[in-house]
């Protein structure tokens, strides 16, 4: 819609002249008032770009035809939520009543569609449905809203539904599972309110206990079900339409109505539906009927607009009074970064991020394109998934590396990949990708001294072939010092112990108090001599400074971590959740561990401190309140000694997810004088990493104006 802006303008002005896309930018002809037209030029652009030419006579001003010209990484717009014009239009009386393809150039789907730049109708998926007259008629219309918009349709020429929603309604009322298929690929939906349906869906899925989404009609139904913050319920009702994670000791998911399908469905019912992407556990987001199992719906609700590339549903929660992405997908991809100074002139890179959670980075021309995640790097269709997905992505912005930044772990399929490409390598640690992420996420140039920076995470490698994940380390664009770290504990059965926290508690009580305190524990636990001969003899049992596994051991001792963790972060959730009502109880303190001379923080004080109050017969959650406390001051006394006062510090890592920790700990650091830096636009899990390593990669190649 930044064309129809600017011919709105220049008539509002009375200008002539003329606009048109030139591959990833939009050039403007003015004949005069230069000056007057970008002061009053009120929309987000990333610079503009001024220079005399001839006046040419023209009379009035004109959308002109689009030319190709040099493809950028800003582009494309991504795909956006249903404006409330177009919402309104689709339940009243008119030609488009009722139609779930209704948009115009304010909403609509963008990224999902499009074949290549410029963004013009010809180049989409729309491109086989040809206008009628008045669809032709308001797109030629300057004052119409669907003035050149490209995905304008009506019942009479664009794209239509082929299934029954009366009859899709009544499916998911007799307790069924619908599959629809979307923008970016296909749902699996159900009732929210029929719990045999949704166990069903789960059993289908795969899913046994990973939370799902749900989609409610609108916000008055959320609110419903869970408090709803102003913050919130912006986040909810923006143009990129995320899944918002909503409570604090149950956490729900919601999302409003995307789409007028969406919308047309949710009308008809009378409450919420789980709407989660159609797929089974370890598989890429299906976007064509044939790569379903036929058994994994009892219908499916479909469209005849091709979908060109998987766009899973974008999250969101908001912490310390900020939206922070957890997943970056759709309505926020492929919208891309403008470097700070000093990146300007570095050459086009591409970084492969890690394997949970992967996406991949563009990086040229001053940008930085961080691709929608394709899911857990494990299994191959996922791999297949995301090697189709790089080379759709390469041609669309003519993208051409000349180096491929990975993490150094060897065994990442991403890394792999990235090695086979033949293309100077560099290795980047994990936890300074994580931090660098979020120093250019905040804008901070090439040559910004180096920051203190706290990153807590499940396990990376680190620069000396160990095992890391609870770092205060000093970084810049092209460094990382590692400066303290959390005791590194072993990993008894090395990948099962991230698996099984039980595993874990074993190894941290052994560390703390000994292996009687794990006799008493854990008592009832089948194979605990084998665990110790393990540990003994430092068999398959790797040391890792992990707070992710830290979290696991502390939900596994006061009861609220499964067995074998389903999904990543499985325990870590309950242990927050279990946590969430007793953060301001009376009863919480400190346990008072601290950072020893040799920058390592032990943890003997916690564990012996909630062994003592677990036998006292203390509530699980005062413990879990106190464990979360203690973390937060242990790291910030560590932060305190390590940097000046009035620094900036950085957080990041997917242990940051955690809404009591990182409020709680930005408050801390905020008291103590720090300035806190903090992941918001980029997920600060693995999701982020590959945007971190594109930085690192340039500034290691010497990304100074002028040399490239």
């Amino acid at each position: 819609g930044f064309r129809p802006l600017v011919h709105r303008l220049a008539l509002e002005l009375g200008l002539d002249g003329w606009v048109r896309n030139e591959g990833g930018t939009v050039l403007i002809h003015l004949e005069q008032g230069a000056d007057w037209f970008i002061q009053r030029l009120s929309c987000s652009v990333d610079a503009i770009d001024v220079e005399s030419v001839p006046v040419e006579g023209i009379e009035g001003f004109h959308i002109i035809d689009s030319e190709p010209g040099a493809p950028s990484l800003s582009g494309i717009a991504p795909d956006l939520a249903t404006c409330p014009e177009c919402h309104a239009e689709v339940a009243r009386e008119g030609r488009r009543h009722g139609y779930p393809f209704t948009s115009c150039a304010h909403c609509g789907p963008r990224f999902s569609i499009i074949d290549s730049l410029p963004f013009d109708r010809p180049r989409t998926a729309m491109a086989e449905f040809p206008l009628c007259p008045e669809c032709v008629a308001e797109y030629a219309d300057p004052l119409n809203r669907r003035h050149h918009a490209q995905t304008i349709a009506c019942p009479e020429c664009g794209p239509r539904l082929l299934g029954d929603i009366d009859e899709a309604v009544r499916l998911i009322r007799n307790g069924g599972i619908l599959a629809i298929k979307g923008i970016g690929g296909f749902h699996l939906a159900c009732d929210a309110g029929n719990p045999e349906a949704v166990a069903e869906l789960r059993r289908r899925k795969q899913r046994p206990r990973k939370p799902l989404a749900m989609m409610a009609r609108d916000l008055e139904q959320v609110r419903g079900y869970v408090d709803v913050s102003e913050e919130e319920a912006r986040v909810l009702e923006s143009e990129g339409a995320p899944v918002v994670l909503l409570g604090n000791e149950v956490i729900h998911g919601f999302m409003l109505p995307y789409t007028p399908l969406h919308q047309l469905l949710l009308d008809r019912l009378d409450g919420p539906i789980v709407l989660t992407s159609a797929n089974r556990s370890g598989e890429p987001q299906y976007i064509d009927k044939g790569e379903a199992p036929a058994e994994i719906a009892d219908g499916w609700l479909m469209h005849d607009r091709a979908i060109r590339r998987r766009l899973d549903d974008s999250v969101v929660r908001v912490i310390d009074a900020a939206p922070r992405l957890i997943r970056r997908a759709r309505g926020y991809v492929p919208e891309s970064l403008s470097l700070p100074s000093g990146f300007e002139r570095a050459p086009p890179l591409l970084a492969m991020g890690g394997d949970l959670k992967n996406a991949f980075c563009l990086l040229g021309g001053g940008r930085a394109l961080l691709s929608a995640p394709a899911g857990d790097m494990q299994g191959v269709a996922v791999q297949r998934a995301q090697r189709e997905a790089l080379v759709d992505y390469q041609r669309l912005f003519s993208h051409r590396p000349e180096a491929v930044a990975v993490d150094m772990h060897p065994d990442y399929h991403a890394s792999r990949m990235g090695r086979e490409m033949g293309l100077p390598l560099i290795e980047v640690q994990h936890h300074h990708a994580h931090l660098a992420a979020v120093m250019v996420e905040h804008g901070l140039p090439l040559e910004t001294p180096p920051l203190l920076g706290i990153c807590l995470d499940g396990i990376g490698l680190g620069s000396d072939g160990t095992l890391w994940g609870g770092e205060l380390l000093r970084v810049d664009y092209r460094s990382c010092e590692r400066l303290a770290h959390i005791d590194a504990v072993p990993l008894p059965g090395g990948e099962q112990a991230m698996r099984e926290p039980w595993r874990n508690l074993v190894a941290h009580l052994n560390r703390a108090v000994g292996w009687r305190g794990v006799e008493v524990c854990c008592a009832d636990r089948q194979g605990l001599d084998f665990i110790r001969r393990m540990l003994d003899r430092g068999i398959n049992s790797p040391p890792a400074s992990s707070a992710g596994r830290l979290f696991d051991a502390v939900a596994a001792l006061l009861g609220v971590a499964p067995e074998r963790q389903e999904f990543e972060g499985e325990a870590a959730m309950a242990l927050e959740a279990l946590a969430a009502p007793y953060m301001d109880d009376e009863r919480i303190f400190d346990y008072g561990c601290e950072m020893d001379e040799d920058g390592v923080i032990r943890w003997h004080r916690l564990w012996k401190g909630l062994l003592n109050d677990i036998f006292a017969g203390l509530e699980p959650g005062v413990c879990a309140a106190r464990f979360h406390h203690t973390l937060i001051a242990t790291l910030t006394r560590a932060a305190r000694a390590l940097s000046e006062e009035g620094g900036r510090i950085l957080l990041s890592g997917g242990v940051m997810q955690n809404r009591l920790l990182l409020e709680g700990l930005s408050r801390s650091l905020r008291d103590a004088g720090l300035q806190v830096l903090a992941p918001a636009a980029y997920p600060a899990n693995d999701g982020g990493l590959a945007l971190g390593q594109a930085v690192v990669a340039a500034a290691i190649m010497g990304a100074r104006p002028g040399e490239h």
